[in-house]
């Protein structure tokens, strides 16, 4: 049992020396791209395909924006991925 508590320990330090990097914005593109992709199925279903389809649209472009944020942050911090 101490054996476990002991890699568990390691593992914190590890993880406390690793420099963390939270962006705001990327929960909200995340979150963004949900919505969008819940309101066009719901379109879908209702029968309309036009907005659907827009709303799908829509979907990839926040999706993109969500992943360009991650990539900028990334680099803007040095991280290596």
């Amino acid at each position: 049992m101490e054996q476990m508590g002991a890699v568990n320990s390691e593992l914190e330090d590890l993880f406390q020396d690793k420099k963390r990097v939270r962006n705001p914005l990327v929960p909200i593109g995340a979150f963004m791209t949900a919505g969008v992709l819940t309101a066009g199925l719901l379109s879908f279903r209702q029968g309309n395909s036009r907005l659907g389809q827009t709303l799908m649209r829509a979907r990839v472009v926040v999706q993109g924006a969500t992943v360009a944020l991650m990539v900028g942050t990334a680099y803007y911090y040095g991280e290596n991925f």
